[in-house]
């Protein structure tokens, strides 16, 4: 007997209707004799909802009070879902994150798993019981309710894998697999049937918003086979592996973008020693997230730090350096919005060299003009304009042949 998890998402489940739906497929795996957790997100769009209810009353309400409003979403995913199932004829019992035994670090909005205490998990299986799980949440060592991020049910999901020794995590969806880039800007976006760890790793952590980084990474970390499919079709979807064994030869997998970037440089009068390290340092302690930076130190020239940030963390941000700003030794800051992240992903970049410089080519000849670059073994990444972002996502799309199947 296989162990399998299933995470529906909050589209999956926006309705009684589509609840029902979810309910059957489930009996469906239960019927082939496999045991079952399944994983929801809050119905449709009950998370936006609850943040607009928030911000009606308070225009920066507590992180605290914010994850004990946002976790009662899946509450009521998990308890409609069991009553359809128990109504079906299935015995199933529904669990908060805390029930489950997730335990995580003491941060509100976005929270990482520590540990998962699945004795009561492992009781209800042997038990013969489909468990249902409430995404995006868990509970630290103070007993305070916490939740994991935007995506944070995929992450759950994955981590229950791991942690029950599942045979395999599927990710049920609004889309039927993961694309080459969103179909929905990117008319020539062609379904990828395998891709790696990796791949998946950059693509999620790029702005491609199928899977949650979080989940990726504990499926790498724990060897999980994840497929990500649609929970309206049967068909199959696209699986993640360590090494894909098909279109081995597609150099460039995948065109990710992201939008509402925000660039920040901080000046210095003279060069301050340690000035890198301690502004990270003081911003990771606030659990600011930075992604691409570039330092300048030249002769006659001003020096200074640039790095990019998500939009939504710019205000957090700047007042973090303003209240830093004699600890951190600096003269002024300035920021450019209106900018967004175009990245290139494929494992086979490592061992083709150019590939850096055929994407710069193609920016130009499309006249966009780049702002900033990182790259790695498997990505190369670019904040421009935002008004010329999917414009760009076209273009490399295209550049690197991602609409024909590769042999």
């Amino acid at each position: 007997m296989s162990r399998i998890v299933m995470k529906f998402g909050g589209t999956s489940v926006g309705n009684t209707e589509r609840i029902r739906s979810v309910a059957k497929r489930i009996i469906r795996e239960t019927a082939k004799g496999h045991e079952i957790v399944v994983v929801v997100s809050a119905m449709g769009k009950t998370t936006d909802e609850l943040m607009c209810l928030a911000e009606e009353l308070s225009a920066a309400p507590s992180k605290r009070e914010m994850d004990m409003l946002l976790s009662t979403g899946e509450q009521v995913t998990i308890a409609l879902l069991t009553m359809a199932l128990n109504h079906m004829g299935q015995d199933a019992v529904s669990f908060t994150g805390w029930q489950a035994g997730i335990r995580t670090e003491s941060v509100y909005r976005n929270a990482r798993i520590e540990e998962i205490d699945n004795v009561r998990m492992e009781q209800a299986l042997n038990a013969g019981k489909v468990i249902v799980v409430a995404g995006f949440q868990g509970m630290d060592s103070y007993g305070e309710i916490t939740t994991l991020g935007r995506g944070g049910s995929d992450t759950t999901a994955v981590a229950i894998a791991a942690s029950i020794q599942a045979d395999r995590c599927d990710i049920y969806t609004d889309v039927d697999g993961i694309y080459t880039s969103d179909p929905r800007f990117v008319k020539d976006a062609r379904k990828l049937q395998q891709l790696s760890y990796d791949e998946m790793l950059e693509l999620a952590n790029l702005g491609a918003g199928v899977l949650h980084p979080r989940a990726v990474e504990f499926a790498k970390n724990f060897c999980i086979p994840l497929s990500v499919r649609s929970s309206m079709s049967e068909e199959m979807g696209t699986i993640l592996l360590e090494e894909p064994t098909m279109e081995k030869n597609l150099i460039v997998r995948g065109v990710a973008f992201e939008p509402e970037i925000v660039r920040i440089t901080v000046a210095y009068k003279v060069p301050f020693n340690g000035s890198l390290a301690n502004i990270f340092t003081t911003l990771a302690k606030q659990h600011v997230n930075v992604d691409i930076i570039v330092q300048s130190i030249m002769e006659g020239i001003q020096p200074s730090v640039s790095f990019s940030i998500k939009k939504e963390n710019f205000a957090e941000t700047v007042q973090v350096l303003e209240n830093n700003k004699e600890a951190l030794g600096y003269q002024s800051t300035n920021f450019e919005v209106g900018l967004a992240k175009v990245s290139i992903v494929g494992s086979g970049m490592v061992s083709n060299p150019g590939v850096a410089a055929q994407m710069f080519d193609r920016l130009r000849i499309e006249g966009i003009p780049v702002k900033m670059v990182s790259t790695s073994e498997i990505k190369v990444s670019v904040v421009i304009p935002e008004s010329d972002m999917l414009k760009a996502t076209n273009a490399l799309h295209h550049e690197f042949g991602l609409a024909v199947v590769q042999v």
